[in-house]
């Protein structure tokens, strides 16, 4: 008996842990829709800009895949979107021909600077305890 109640209150942790998941990236996603990006944007954006100290300004769509959690298929349609868009830029890796490094463009690093003080008062509301 006693095991089955650790076990509810396991799925029932796990379930609130989803559904606060879910309440948030659907307020980013509200939040980010008037400046044209949703939540997933919004996050390889804040990895790119965060490269500038660590990386070079740039990483690997590998790198940027490890950090999201999305298929690789998806984060290549976001990233060319992005692109697309005039937010990020695509170039060659040099240490590996196969691989494509991505940095923020002039108007991306633009753009998350104006959006991110959106997201982090949305991560405020919906993470911080009252």
């Amino acid at each position: 008996m006693a095991v089955k109640q650790v076990d509810q209150e396991l799925v029932d942790q796990w379930r609130d842990l989803l559904a606060l998941h879910a309440r948030t990236q659907c307020e980013i996603d509200r939040a980010l829709h008037e400046h044209g990006l949703c939540a997933s944007d919004f996050e390889v954006l804040d990895i790119l800009a965060e490269s500038r100290a660590e990386q070079g300004c740039s990483y690997r769509v590998q790198e940027i895949s490890e950090r999201v959690h999305l298929s690789q298929s998806a984060l290549s349609r976001l990233i060319a979107r992005l692109e697309k868009e005039g937010l990020v830029e695509r170039g060659m890796c040099p240490e590996d021909r196969r691989g494509v490094r991505v940095s923020l463009t002039g108007k991306g690093r633009a753009l998350h600077g104006e959006v991110l003080p959106v997201q982090r008062a949305v991560l405020a509301r919906m993470l911080v305890a009252d």
